[in-house]
């Protein structure tokens, strides 16, 4: 027998017949001996028509307000995923992130889970109840709902199974896996069997949408093991009982890992630009003067390259950042251009940013170069490079993005079984 969380995104729990199906997986683990609680996301779509209407009853609205409309959703699906469960003879009931209770912080709209009290529903689980939590919420200091920011319910369901001491938390998506990079974009790309937690919270920083930042983040502080699968295997193929598993892709400690890759995968990121600040004085406090003002007014930037000239007395700051924060970016350096001291900025957009990542990265040798060198036979020109200890990225032309990704998978042998 093992405690296990179950998570199901919003297209899992997308109508009433996906919730039928959802609880079919749920009964499966129950049956199977398990300890089971689930937590859901609102169904597909319901929560931008719950933010749209908080935009239309007021644009300056309230965001305490806020977030007791947009939990609705999950709250919802919970109680219509207990009924479908007591309706195929399972002994479940909804709870809501005040009633466990879920504490968070004051930040409503993007608060940050403070502590779980999971005594009660521990109890449960005793009288062999299934607990069917709403995703996404909890409670704050100011005894008001606060949510967890756009993609929450994933971090509910891994801070719930650290709570709890779960044996495993299983995110139920459409997807069945992580995979070596985008099928979409490179079809022989395959699902990985295992995955550490540092190489999928790089995946998931750089653009892969399996799983969400902060769950990833929570699960290796707590070293909580993550299961990735497909909602939409039917429920009776995998006899968990058995201790079968079905597809999917574990994300686990780099310990648990037996024989490690040099590269795991290849992540993509479109919509980068790049900005560049010509003769910059060469002196303290200038990266400060820099990048403080863009951090106040919410510029996220990313890949920094910086080149003193031979004498040391001025410098050339090249970083990048979103497409969409381009004109506000350069608004801001203006308004400091005095402070900064640089002659010329330079902007490009339309940019792609590659990463290549692999903890095994951290013993072997020459992986940047066999990629610099494959990517300069198909004539692909590198713009900048940042590295890291199981990742190097490089920002090319977005002309030429999916060509990069295809040749890095291929010459690092991610298409080979």
């Amino acid at each position: 027998m093992a405690r296990l969380v179950m998570k199901f995104g919003g297209t899992s729990v997308a109508d009433i017949d996906r919730i039928r199906n959802v609880a079919r997986h749920v009964k499966r683990e129950v049956d199977a001996g398990h300890e089971v609680a689930v937590v859901v996301s609102a169904m597909a779509g319901k929560t931008n028509e719950l933010v749209s209407w908080t935009r239309e009853a007021s644009p300056m609205h309230d965001a305490r307000e806020y977030d007791t409309v947009v939990a609705a959703g999950e709250q919802i699906t919970s109680g219509l995923l207990a009924i479908a469960l007591q309706a195929i003879g399972v002994d479940a009931r909804s709870w809501q992130g005040w009633q466990i209770p879920i504490r968070t912080n004051n930040a409503h709209g993007a608060a940050r889970i403070e502590a779980i009290e999971p005594d009660t529903l521990i109890e449960r689980f005793g009288i062999g109840q299934v607990a069917v939590i709403s995703g996404f919420q909890g409670i704050g200091p100011d005894n008001r709902i606060a949510t967890l920011g756009r993609g929450g319910s994933d971090t509910s369901a891994v801070a719930v199974a650290a709570a709890i001491g779960a044996d495993r938390c299983d995110i139920y998506t459409d997807v069945d896996g992580v995979y070596t990079t985008d099928p979409r974009i490179e079809p022989k790309a395959r699902r990985l069997s295992r995955i550490s937690f540092e190489e999928m919270l790089e995946m998931a920083s750089l653009g892969a949408k399996v799983l969400q930042v902060r769950s990833v983040e929570m699960a290796m502080v707590h070293g909580v093991r993550v299961f990735v699968r497909s909602s939409f295997e039917a429920p009776e193929a995998i006899d968990s009982s058995k201790g079968a598993m079905p597809p999917g892709t574990l994300i686990c400690d780099e310990d648990d890992i037996v024989e490690k890759q040099v590269v795991t995968g290849i992540a993509y990121t479109r919509d980068e630009a790049q900005i560049s600040l010509r003769r910059v004085p060469d002196k303290p406090g200038v990266s400060a003067a820099v990048f403080g003002p863009l951090a106040k007014d919410h510029i996220n930037v990313d890949m920094i390259v910086q080149s003193v000239s031979e004498d040391g007395s001025r410098t050339d700051m090249t970083f990048t950042v979103s497409d969409s924060d381009v004109g506000k970016a350069l608004k801001v350096l203006d308004a400091h251009r005095g402070e900064i001291g640089y002659e010329m900025v330079q902007s490009d957009k339309g940019m792609v940013k590659v990463s290549v990542i692999g903890i095994g990265m951290r013993s072997h040798a020459g992986v940047a170069a066999t990629a610099f060198a494959a990517l300069a036979d198909k004539g692909i020109n590198i713009r900048a490079i940042t590295t890291s200890e199981i990742k190097f990225s490089v920002l090319i032309d977005a002309d030429y993005g999916e060509l990069a990704v295809r040749t890095l998978h291929s010459v690092y042998g991610l298409d080979k079984q």
